[in-house]
């Protein structure tokens, strides 16, 4: 059942941090990009007329066709407009660790 009330969907403009990466999946052949985008925004300190600039990373994931696109056509620095869904994967480290990636 869906929730109507419910909607996942975000809109990122940055710049590339890394060429895609591009592989197949071997079972499928189906292929996936991996990218790093940085977007930026200006913060400015409470007390004063100063601002600093912060960076945030994102992990993009893109398959199928759009995959190979992002190969062919997308390079380090590119300003880009990314649409999507978040998604957070969980996992174990060798160690045994918990971690995850949204």
């Amino acid at each position: 059942m869906r929730d109507v009330n419910s909607f996942n969907r975000v809109i990122l403009i940055g710049r590339l941090g890394q060429n895609p990466e591009l592989r197949y999946i071997p079972q499928t052949d189906r292929a996936v990009a991996n990218f790093s985008l940085a977007t930026n925004e200006r913060a400015f300190s409470p007390g004063g007329g100063d601002s600093e600039i912060r960076t945030e990373w994102h992990r993009i994931v893109a398959w199928g066709k759009q995959a190979e696109f992002c190969e062919k056509y997308l390079t380090k620095g590119k300003q880009i407009l990314v649409e999507g869904r978040l998604r957070t994967e969980k996992w174990q480290d060798r160690d045994g660790n918990p971690r995850s990636t949204t």
